[in-house]
């Protein structure tokens, strides 16, 4: 039986760590050759040594949201791997804590720009560089929500409104982009990353005890559920959007 991702080619933003490199080992480690961005070069300079060097993975820094990184990562993928299947839009930021009403709207538009017309962008360019044509059937790609997105939050205001846009584009291109492309999301609970930290540092214990399962996320918990709504085990499931959460939102907590 062959890996799952054989011969396959992946953009995976926000990657260098975290979320986004514990999904880029997987894919590697299924079979797929990877092209990860990030901001900061030696970070992903560290991730490609990390998911087995230049045959796996190609790294290239930038901002999520800027068009031309976005066309020199799509336009790389196919002069260095020779093709794109897979998107994985990870990127986003989360720069405001506390009450939405002490948010400047230059705060506010700089989070959706990033989380949702970035990963908007990402698709559009994807989609259009030939991802589900007959030279790469079977085009697939995951959105990294969260389950702010999908209840009040009291704290994380515009990142969990970007996540709730987020959640419904995933919805909105399912639709459009069958039977060529298929589009999902998955809403994480927490996951001890570095950009998750306020939500849990200090306090592990406490917030873990919330869920069903006891324990906070971790990046292999997400990775593979991408992996498999990436993968043709997944074939008939499109515009859906997974919460990977522990259990915790069956409480109502965050």
């Amino acid at each position: 039986m062959g890996l799952t991702h054989e011969n396959k080619v992946a953009i995976v933003t926000g990657a260098s760590r975290g979320i986004g490199l514990g999904i880029a080992r997987r894919l590697v480690a299924d079979g797929a050759r990877v092209v990860i961005t990030a901001r900061k070069s030696e970070a992903l300079a560290e991730a490609v040594d990390a998911l087995g060097g230049p045959a796996h993975a190609l790294a290239i820094a930038g901002r999520a949201d800027d068009a031309a990184h976005q066309d020199e990562v799509v336009a790389a993928a196919h002069a260095t791997f020779g093709r794109l299947d897979l998107l994985v839009n990870n990127a986003g930021i989360n720069p405001a804590y506390g009450p939405m009403l002490d948010t400047d709207t230059e705060t506010a538009r700089k989070v959706l720009e990033v989380n949702v017309l970035g990963a908007f962008s990402w698709i559009q360019k994807a989609v259009g560089s030939g991802l589900g044509t007959p030279e790469a059937p079977g085009g697939a790609i995951v959105n990294v929500a969260s389950i702010a997105g999908l209840r009040t939050t009291g704290v994380l205001g515009w990142y969990a409104v970007s996540k709730a846009a987020l959640i419904h584009l995933t919805a909105e291109l399912g639709s459009q982009l069958g039977p060529d492309v298929r589009v999902n999301a998955v809403a994480p609970g927490v996951v001890k990353t570095h950009f998750a930290q306020a939500l849990y540092e200090g306090r592990e214990e406490q917030v873990a005890s919330r869920y069903p399962l006891k324990r906070l996320g971790v990046p292999e918990d997400i990775a593979s559920v991408v992996s498999f709504l990436l993968s043709s085990d997944s074939s008939w499931i499109t515009g859906q959007t997974l919460v990977i959460d522990g259990g915790v939102s069956l409480g109502g907590g965050l």
